[in-house]
C-alpha cells in the first residue's frame, strides 16, 4: 500500500501531480476555507505525512491522534502553529520553507513602509470618496522616508534584504538582534543598538522576528512610549510580537505617528478590531510572501521536504528545537 499523505489546503495541480505516483494523496479541496478541525482529526488517524499551512494548529492533542505520522511539512517560514516539542518527542519531523520568500517579503515590507509613511491608502480613499476638491499646502502630508533612520528588530535574512532596499533611499540603518552580526554591519553599513536606544532614535521601526516565547509581546506599552511621536511602526513578522491593545492606545493618543500591519495576533483579524478603526493604520491580510512565483516555490519546497522525510532522507529544512528561525 502507498503511504498516505494529507494536504490541508488546495494547492496547484502542477505542484502535487507527481505525488500520486508514489503516495495515496488526499487534499482539502476548498481553496479559501481552512480545513475544519473535525475533518483534520479524522484524516490524521492514518496519514504518514502532513503538509499544512499557518491556518492549521497542529497541537499535541492532534499529534497524539496520528500514530503513523512521520513528518509535518509546514508551507511557511514560521512554525508557531505546530507543537514542535510534542512532534519531536514522538520522532515526528517538522519542516518549514525558509529562504524562498526572503526577497518577496522584504519588497512587501518596504512597500508597506512607504504606503504608511505617505498615507497612500488614506489618500486613495480621500480621492475615491469625492473629497479631493482642491489643493492645500498641508493636505495629506506624510513622513519623508529618504534620509530617515530605519530600525530593524531582527536582522535575519528578511531583515538584511530590507536593509539593502533602505540603502537605496539613503536611510540611516540601525538594528537590534539577540546576537550581533559584525559581518553584516560592515557589509550593510548598519549599526547595532540596544532595543531601547533603537526605539528612541528610529523614525521607522520594522519588526522582523519569529514569534517565540521570548518575543511574544516584545513591543508593548513601555517600548511604544520610547518611540518618537513622529515614528512609524511596521510589522510583517507575526502579530503576537506586538501588544495590540498598547499599540491601539499609542496610535489613538498620537504617541506614535502611524503603523503598518500585515499580521495580527488573531487571523483573520475580526472586522470590529479597534486597530481597524484608526485612520493612521495601514492594514494588509498577511500577504508578505504573496507573489505567484514565491508561493509556487514555497509549495514545491514543502512537497520536497515531505517526500524526503517519507523516503528516509533528512529534509533540508528540518526544524530543530531551539533552532533560530
Amino acid at each position: 500500500m502507498k503511504p498516505k499523505i494529507y494536504i490541508t489546503r488546495k494547492l496547484p495541480e502542477q505542484i502535487i501531480e507527481g505525488l500520486s505516483r508514489n503516495y495515496d494523496v488526499r487534499m482539502w479541496d476548498q481553496e479559501d476555507i481552512p480545513v475544519p478541525r473535525e475533518v483534520l482529526v479524522e484524516e490524521m488517524k492514518e496519514v504518514e505525512g502532513l503538509l499544512c499551512l499557518l491556518t492549521e494548529q497542529i497541537d499535541e492533542s492532534l499529534i497524539e491522534q496520528a500514530p503513523n505520522l512521520k513528518i509535518i511539512a509546514n508551507m511557511a517560514v514560521g512554525h508557531n502553529n505546530i507543537d514542535v516539542q510534542s512532534a519531536t518527542k514522538r520522532g515526528i519531523m517538522v519542516t518549514n520553507t525558509p529562504g524562498v520568500l526572503t526577497e518577496t517579503t522584504a519588497d512587501l515590507t518596504f512597500g508597506l513602509l512607504l504606503a504608511t509613511a505617505r498615507r497612500m491608502m488614506e489618500a486613495e480613499d480621500y480621492l475615491r470618496n469625492g473629497k479631493w476638491e482642491t489643493w492645500s499646502p498641508m493636505q495629506l502630508t506624510g513622513q519623508d522616508v529618504h534620509g530617515a533612520t530605519l530600525g530593524i528588530i531582527g536582522l535575519g535574512r528578511i531583515g538584511e534584504a530590507l536593509a539593502k532596499r533602505a540603502k537605496g533611499f539613503d536611510m540611516n540603518l540601525v538594528y537590534f538582534n539577540r546576537s550581533r552580526k559584525y559581518e553584516q554591519e560592515k557589509e550593510l553599513g548598519i549599526e547595532y543598538q540596544p532595543l531601547e536606544k533603537l526605539l528612541q532614535i528610529s523614525d521607522f521601526v520594522c519588526v522582523m522576528l519569529p514569534l517565540t516565547a521570548e518575543t511574544a509581546y516584545m513591543i508593548g506599552k513601555e517600548q511604544l512610549e520610547l518611540m518618537k511621536g513622529t515614528a512609524v511602526l511596521i510589522n510583517t513578522a507575526r502579530g503576537g510580537i506586538i501588544d495590540e491593545k498598547a499599540l491601539y492606545q499609542a496610535l489613538e493618543n498620537r504617541e506614535i505617528w502611524a503603523a503598518g500591519l500585515d499580521v495580527f495576533e488573531e487571523e483573520p483579524v475580526p472586522l470590529d478590531h479597534p486597530l481597524l478603526t484608526l485612520p493612521n493604520v495601514v492594514t494588509l491580510p498577511h500577504i508578505g510572501s504573496a507573489s505567484i512565483a514565491t508561493r509556487m516555490k514555497m509549495a514545491t519546497l514543502a512537497v520536497q521536504n515531505l517526500v524526503d522525510g517519507l523516503s528516509g532522507d533528512t529534509p533540508r529544512n528540518l526544524v530543530l528545537l531551539n533552532k533560530s528561525k
